[in-house]
């Protein structure tokens, strides 16, 4: 007797609540953005309907795979947000994995945050799979209640650029997008959705201009007090611009640091080299080295966080920290 052939297909609209309870069924807990009506509704529904592939045999649900989309263009990339398969199912999990370009038309899939022991899985589809460095720019004080670093480094920073606030939709319609080769390509529709759309957090969005033309956008996200944190920290979640410009924004940024106190600055960030980093006045915080630069902050854990990725397109990637569907808050599911 044959193997049963699974069927692959995009879910229909009405199909929201059957992905939920399938969802719920199969995971470790309770996602957030899969049983907060405000997050899912932002994450998956779409113009075209709901954001999920799924895979059925004889008609019941055995695997399922929710995307986000990088950019409104018809072959845009999509980031997977969530991948569960049933039970015994994690061939036809991976089956359903392979067969998203296609039955998405995305032009590359990627997803940020996937457990350590399953990027053999991605490998194994000739993707790439790796752990996502970490950097971080420590202000100069005393004595740290967040970092710990043995040996802190202060790196001398430069920079010609500065840093004007885009406070609106429609400025940023107005300003454009700066050059880029960065994939995904992240178009206008996607910044405003990302960050000005987005429920139950604040970000700040910043350009940097020469001589009138737009050079570069850098995306932050502050915590403090306000928020659970003890004291101030700058998140830098996003650079949209070519990789030279960032060591021009290195004083820019620490006056951004200066202004509001910081303890430190990070970010999270694969495909700009380290040396760019560097020059921009950023250490490269490496697996084992010593330095705690804490990611979870509101309370705060006094512990480093590893972030991996895969993308089946690695040529000119780059991901940050608020690409996928992270950098949210990890608010509680009753």
């Amino acid at each position: 007797m044959s193997k049963e052939t699974p069927v692959l297909r995009l879910a229909r609209p009405d199909e929201g609540k059957r992905v939920i309870d399938f969802v719920n069924q199969y995971f470790d807990y309770k996602l957030p953005h899969i049983n907060l009506p405000e997050y899912f509704d932002y994450y998956f529904r779409g113009e075209e309907g709901l954001q999920f592939a799924l895979a059925e045999l004889n008609g019941e649900l055995v695997a399922a795979a929710g995307y986000l989309h990088t950019n409104r263009q018809p072959a845009s990339g999509i980031w997977v947000s969530v991948w569960i398969a049933a039970p015994g199912h994690n061939g036809v999990g991976l089956e359903l994995m392979n067969a998203l370009p296609d039955l998405t038309g995305a032009s590359f899939v990627s997803c940020n945050n996937i457990r350590p022991k399953t990027m053999a899985f991605y490998r194994f589809l000739g993707w790439t799979a790796d752990r996502v460095p970490h950097y971080y720019r420590l202000a100069r004080r005393g004595n740290y209640r967040l970092a710990h670093v043995e040996n802190p480094e202060f790196l001398p920073v430069n920079g010609d650029l500065t840093l004007d606030g885009v406070h609106s939709v429609t400025r940023l319609e107005g300003l454009g997008l700066p050059p880029s080769s960065h994939l995904p390509h992240k178009d206008l529709w996607y910044l405003a959705h990302r960050y000005f759309d987005f429920p139950h957090q604040n970000y700040q969005v910043w350009s940097a201009s020469e001589n009138g033309r737009l050079l570069a956008y850098l995306v932050t996200r502050a915590v403090g007090p306000e928020q659970g944190c003890p004291v101030p920290v700058l998140r830098i979640v996003d650079f949209i611009g070519e990789d030279a410009v960032l060591p021009r924004l290195g004083k820019a940024i620490d006056q951004l640091m200066q202004q509001m106190g910081a303890e430190y600055a990070d970010c999270y960030c694969w495909g700009i080299p380290a040396e760019m980093f560097r020059a921009a006045g950023f250490c490269e915080r490496q697996e084992g080295d010593g330095a705690v630069i804490p990611n979870y902050l509101t309370p705060p854990v006094d512990d480093n966080t590893e972030y991996y990725f895969f993308t089946s397109q690695p040529e000119n990637f780059t991901l940050f920290k608020a690409d996928g569907d992270q950098d949210r808050p990890n608010l509680k599911v009753e």
